[in-house]
């Protein structure tokens, strides 16, 4: 088997880390670029493309999992493009937003650009589009469940595991370009209040939840599921079993949609 040689751009964070461990479990080569110094990481800032030529040269797959919520996303990627035409045209593998084309968030709007800039670019790509992290759903709630009244919007999620969208990215970065992939998306579709509940409840909390109605296009396309892919429920970990994990106490108990 020839060795596919691959860089992992923002490969020190969460989602990079979970890709960059289940490429080498499968005995890929990988190269890991990050803005920090780090062991066994090249240093590169996609934001004023320092680093980046060098990195990409030689590769053949490019997972571009960095990302950023100050509207650069895209500058960032069209220097990544730049490189890769620079280096022969490897594969880019991007990460992004189920609903991006259809909630009127700025970070959202960012990452439709973003897919935009690859799709445009002339080289081979791959746009796979994942729900929410279990990691942000929890945070979203983690603080407020200290309320002992949770004030939370009508809308739904459904939260996928960091681990099961890495394992998805590293087939696709090992695969043949795809374009824009099939959604994923976690296996459950759960409120928000039920989320919340079982956030509070894995801290040892009860409390009381108030489900509201929230004005505004943002949350209206929430509320109509523009940010969910119930026809892909791909991901095999479910939030419960991602608190249970977090080593937190508490009995969960929400119902699965």
């Amino acid at each position: 088997m020839v060795d596919v040689r691959i860089l992992v751009t923002g490969g020190t964070g969460q989602l990079g880390s979970a890709v960059v461990a289940r490429l080498r479990a499968a005995g890929e080569e990988v190269r890991v670029l990050s803005r920090r110094a780090a062991p066994d990481v090249v240093r590169g800032d996609l934001r004023t493309g320092r680093g980046i030529d060098s990195a990409v040269a030689g590769t053949d797959v490019v997972v571009h999992c960095a990302t950023d919520y100050f509207g650069r996303e895209a500058g960032m990627a069209r220097t990544l493009v730049e490189a890769a035409r620079w280096a022969g045209g490897p594969h880019l593998v991007y990460v992004s937003i189920v609903g991006v084309d259809r909630v009127p968030l700025g970070y959202y709007r960012a990452k439709h650009e973003t897919e935009q800039v690859f799709a445009a670019s002339g080289l081979p790509y791959t746009i796979q589009r994942a729900t929410q992290f279990h990691a942000l759903v929890r945070t979203l709630f983690a603080g407020a469940s200290r309320l002992p009244v949770l004030p939370v919007p009508r809308i739904s999620f459904q939260p996928v595991d960091v681990r099961d969208v890495a394992e998805r990215l590293a087939d696709l970065a090992l695969g043949d370009p795809a374009g824009r992939a099939d959604d994923f998306g976690g296996p459950e579709i759960l409120a928000a209040a039920e989320l919340a509940q079982a956030v509070a409840e894995a801290g040892g909390r009860r409390r009381r939840i108030v489900p509201l109605s929230v004005p505004g296009e943002t949350f209206r396309a929430y509320a109509d599921g523009g940010h969910l892919t119930p026809g892909h429920r791909d991901g095999k970990i479910t939030f419960a079993r991602y608190l249970a994990e977090q080593g937190d106490a508490g009995v969960l108990r929400y119902r699965k949609r």
